[in-house]
């Protein structure tokens, strides 16, 4: 069964979840800080994925952003480091998603602690990893 790794870069960190097409759904992994290959290798290396997701950062109406010249940058590096094939994925919204998905968690009492900086980026990652998987699995 292939796995998957998503990226949601960040100029300060990066969102990373791992998820399976055959279940279709997705997990968050610890959020990195941006340019910490060491940090990404070693969880490329751990999960051994078939292919590298990058959340391709775009505006409401799908044209590209300050950052997201940024984000292809990272998703060309991070393909050219750990040899695996790079897919982009708009990745519209999956902040949102994310936040919504933690404010809930909080709310229900799934999620005791308080929201780190890193879960948001995670969360985002997840969701961009999930609607791929959707797309494509």
């Amino acid at each position: 069964m292939p796995v998957y790794l998503a990226f949601d870069y960040g100029l300060k960190r990066i969102g990373i979840a791992i998820g399976d097409d055959l279940t279709g759904s997705a997990r968050p992994l610890p959020a990195v800080t941006s340019g910490d290959w060491n940090a990404i290798a070693r969880i490329t290396a751990e999960w051994r994925p078939a292919a590298l997701i990058v959340g391709l950062p775009l505006d409401d109406d799908g044209s590209e952003q300050a950052i997201t010249a940024a984000a292809r940058k990272f998703a060309r590096e991070l393909g050219q480091r750990q040899q695996l094939p790079i897919h982009l994925a708009d990745e519209r919204f999956s902040s949102r998603a994310a936040d919504d998905e933690l404010r809930a968690a909080r709310n229900s009492g799934r999620m005791t602690r308080r929201v780190r900086k890193g879960d948001r980026d995670a969360q985002a990652a997840r969701v961009i990893l999930e609607q791929w998987l959707a797309e494509h699995g």
